[in-house]
Parts: structure tokens; C-alpha cells; sequence
């Protein structure tokens, strides 16, 4: 994977350390416990008080600052439009990055440091996982290899999920996925009522699609967010870090039987590796490559993980 520093000057972002990063934090008050955030983290994806100190505060405050913009901005334009009653709408925060690079721990520690702000701000937290295709879908149209790739989504149940939020609409739902069986679960639902701030992750939700050459409108799914994070590493972190949570998960989830991958865990160590090793090359390297990487340098924040798992750097978009 190439180098996030830029190697010219004409880069959009600035670039901190993340000791330099987490002197932005300034007086923002630590609102989580160590117990609280070992909850929050995953075997897979550890992450400490420290840590939440360092990078999470600032991103926080820097957060908090963008949301009470936001809504400056909404009310003046409630005043321009002379009494027009239109509600307020949530702001949406959209997360991408690989898959074993940590996005789910990011987004649920985010979630209690802006929900704890003094406004005590609604927060609610959606991933994409729900509006992949069903598996009886995949297999039909022979997109199975191709799961998490933008083309084994449905683009429009996501597109109109994120209008009806943006919309102010009460009561939308969002479907659930189940990772034990790995396939959406028919008739299964969350329901997000109009919340303040909304997190919204998943692999490729920074995936822009072909622009039309006659001008029409197509919307993308990050048209909906006011503000973008991709997590990154190096390429072969995050391949070391998805075959280990994979031989982990051999030992824990898998052993379920009702586990899409039950099978695996009948394996031995070697074959399971190399099962995971095919499973990475195949199917989660091409769609980093492909479609996840080059959506990076449309995020407003990167954060880069170094080997332990724990933020080195952070690049901030320039306003």
C-alpha cells in the first residue's frame, strides 16, 4: 500500500502525528471507563484508555465542532427560506476502510463519546452489512465471491434509507445482518428515529458510481454525509491482522453450528490458514484494492493504524 504522506505540496490534507493530534483534545473531558471501552473493543481490534485519550478526544471535539457548525448554518438557512418548517436534519458521519481494520471498534467508541457530549446529543450507529444482497441472491446472480464488493449491495434500498434520514422521516428502518450466519436476516430490523448524529460504516460507502455523460443527477452514497473517515494500514497489517481474527474466530464463533463457516473449524490449523489465505487473496485483497483503497482520499479524516493496532498518524482535510 502506498505512503499516506504527501510527497508534494499541493496535498488537501494536513498530516499529525498522533502526539501532535491528541494536544487537539484540549480540555475535552474523558466521558468513558477503562471497563467501558475494553466492552467497546473486540479480541480482534484492542484498544485502551490510553488510546481513547490520544486520537478518539480529538475526533470528538473536532466532531462536536463540525455538528454545532451544521446547525448554525441550518438555522440560518431557516431564516433565508422565511419560516419554511422543514425539520432538522441528523449528521451523518460516514466510516470506511478495509475489512480487519478495526472500523466497528471505531465507530462504537465514537458513538459513546458523542452521545456524552453535554447536549447529550441522539447518536445511533448502522453498517452496511444489512443491505448486502441475500445469499440466495449472491448465488443466483453468482456474486458469492463477490460479497462486499459495491456490486453485491443494494444500492437502492441504501440510497433511500440515507434520503429518509436526511428527509427528518420518523421510524426509518434499517435491515440486520447476522454474522453467525452470515446472510441477512429476513424480517429483521432496526429502527432509527430521527436521531442528532448518525454513524454510518461500512467497507465501500465512499464509493463514488460512473457519472452519467448526459449531467442527470446520480446520487452516491456519500452525498448523504457531512463528514467522512477512512481507516487505513498497510496492506500487510491488514492482511496479518484478518488471518489471525480468522484463526480465532476457528476457535470461538466458528465452533457454533449453526456457523456459516462451522465447517472450518473441523479443519487443521494448515488447512484453515489456508483457507483464510485464499478467502483474503481472493476475495478481500481485490476488493481493497479495487474499490475500497481508492475511495480514501475523498474522507474529510484518515486515521493510519501502525502494527499494534494503535493510531501512528492522522491527516485532517484542509478547509
Amino acid at each position: 500500500m502506498d505512503q499516506l504522506a504527501p510527497t508534494v505540496k499541493y496535498s488537501p490534507y494536513r498530516f499529525f502525528s498522533a502526539e501532535r493530534w491528541a494536544e487537539f483534545r484540549a480540555d475535552t473531558p474523558m466521558t468513558l471507563t477503562a471497563d467501558e471501552v475494553k466492552r467497546l473493543g473486540s479480541l480482534y481490534d484492542p484498544i485502551d484508555l490510553d488510546e481513547v485519550r490520544r486520537i478518539y478526544l480529538s475526533m470528538s471535539r473536532l466532531l462536536y465542532a463540525h455538528v454545532e457548525a451544521s446547525q448554525l448554518l441550518f438555522r440560518q438557512r431557516q431564516a433565508f427560506f422565511s419560516g419554511d418548517q422543514v425539520a432538522k436534519t441528523p449528521f451523518i458521519i460516514g466510516m470506511a476502510g478495509s475489512v480487519a481494520v478495526g472500523k466497528s471498534t471505531t465507530a462504537r467508541i465514537l458513538k459513546e463519546l458523542l452521545g456524552r457530549w453535554p447536549s447529550s446529543p441522539k447518536v445511533d450507529l448502522v453498517t452496511t452489512d444489512g443491505f448486502l444482497l441475500p445469499n440466495e441472491v449472491l448465488r443466483r446472480e453468482n456474486l458469492m465471491e463477490r460479497k462486499g464488493f459495491p456490486d453485491s449491495y443494494d444500492v437502492g434500498a441504501l440510497l433511500r434509507f440515507l434520503s429518509a434520514i436526511k428527509s427528518g422521516q420518523r421510524d426509518v428502518r434499517a435491515p440486520l445482518y447476522s454474522h453467525l450466519t452470515y446472510d441477512v436476516m429476513p424480517g429483521a430490523f432496526v429502527t432509527i428515529d430521527r436521531p442528532d448524529i448518525l454513524i454510518f460504516e461500512g467497507l465501500n460507502v465512499l464509493q463514488p458510481r460512473e457519472l452519467p455523460k448526459d449531467g442527470n443527477f446520480v446520487p452516491f452514497v456519500s452525498d448523504f454525509f457531512d463528514f467522512s473517515i477512512y481507516i487505513d494500514a498497510e496492506e500487510e497489517l491488514i492482511h496479518s491482522w484478518y488471518i489471525k481474527r480468522f484463526m480465532r474466530l476457528r476457535e470461538t464463533a466458528f465452533r457454533n453450528p449453526e456457523s456459516f463457516f462451522h465447517r472450518y473449524s473441523q479443519l487443521s490449523e494448515d488447512a484453515a490458514k489456508a483457507i483464510a489465505e485464499g478467502l483474503w487473496g481472493n476475495i478481500n485483497l481485490k476488493n481493497l484494492k479495487e474499490n475500497i483503497l481508492p475511495t480514501r482520499p475523498r474522507a474529510d479524516l484518515i486515521l493510519r493504524k501502525g502494527e499494534d493496532h494503535l493510531v501512528e498518524e492522522v491527516a485532517l482535510r484542509k478547509l
